[in-house]
């Protein structure tokens, strides 16, 4: 797959402190990259620095190989963290006028304001002004003025910022669409259930660093603890858990434990049957995203799976 967005080496500061620092990491095309980070972390400066909002101090970001100012209209979406519409035009006045913005005239971008309006249920909407709308009816304009262009690549910060679970669902699908019909969408979200459904790689940003980078699957397969959960059919083998367990948690014939690295579930299992144990169910689950976050936010791992 080609790259669609490269940052090389890129830094800056505001004073004498690093929002961040030293930065590199590839978005490939056809996909949905997850851009993670606890709050002040550096994500959207970032966000900021690839859209040409602020300038790097040092280090490069090229955007289909190229600078920001050779991208052309159109080619670029973006969903600021901070939303910002303007309150008195009408929903069909303002999504044509970003759709006129990014190189499709005046009849087509009526017609695709329509069509996107409808898409999100606010086709009834469309001649009413923008500060009529609730909260979360302007985060659908913002997003469909994000993506009703068909961007080849769309910035979309915290598109899921206050909504409600059915339009949750339904930002999802629109996203998902877009990536179908050929966006590459970077995607920052502290919400790491929907960036593990969604994303096929991510990059962690923790105080202006990358300290997680790479596919979602590996990074749980290979960086995440194993949780285990055995029930026996009779007593509790005795055995040295604490060898193979980081954590252990003992109840009435059964053992809930998180495996060290080094230690797979089969060598337990064949342990427990040397000892004489009667295995009645063998349960494992890799951490989840959400998990993992945590653990690296708190300092306590970094990984580069790149």
């Amino acid at each position: 797959m080609n790259d669609v967005l490269n940052i090389r080496n890129v830094s800056k500061s505001f004073g004498d402190k690093f929002a961040v620092k030293n930065v590199s990491l590839d978005v490939e095309g056809d996909q949905i990259f997850g851009l993670l980070g606890p709050n002040g972390a550096g994500k959207t400066t970032l966000i900021r620095m690839i859209m040409g909002i602020y300038l790097p101090d040092s280090g490069t970001i090229s955007i289909f190989r190229k600078n920001l100012s050779q991208v052309v209209d159109g080619e670029l979406g973006y969903l600021p963290e901070e939303r910002g519409l303007y309150p008195k035009m009408k929903c069909i006045d303002i999504l044509s006028f970003f759709l006129e913005l990014n190189g499709n005239s005046h009849k087509k971008a009526k017609k695709k304001a329509l069509e996107g309006l409808e898409k999100v249920g606010l086709k009834n909407w469309a001649e009413k002004k923008v500060e009529e709308l609730s909260k979360g009816m302007q985060q659908k304009i913002q997003l469909l003025a994000a993506l009703n262009h068909n961007p080849k690549l769309a910035i979309l910060d915290e598109p899921f910022s206050g909504l409600d679970p059915v339009n949750v669902e339904l930002f999802k699908e629109i996203i998902k669409e877009a990536r179908n019909n050929g966006t590459t969408v970077v995607l920052s979200s502290h919400q790491m259930e929907l960036v593990e459904q969604m994303c096929q790689k991510i990059a962690l940003i923790n105080k202006g660093e990358i300290v997680l980078y790479g596919e979602v699957g590996e990074i749980r397969r290979n960086y995440g603890s194993k949780e285990v959960r055995i029930e026996f059919g009779s007593s509790i083998p005795e055995l040295d858990y604490d060898y193979y367990a980081e954590n252990l948690k003992k109840e009435a014939g059964s053992l809930t434990l998180s495996l060290k690295k080094d230690i797979s579930h089969k060598l337990l299992i064949e342990k427990i049957w040397e000892k004489g144990g009667e295995i009645v169910k063998f349960e494992v689950e890799n951490s989840s995203l959400h998990d993992i976050f945590v653990k690296v936010v708190k300092g306590e791992e970094r990984v580069n799976e790149n």
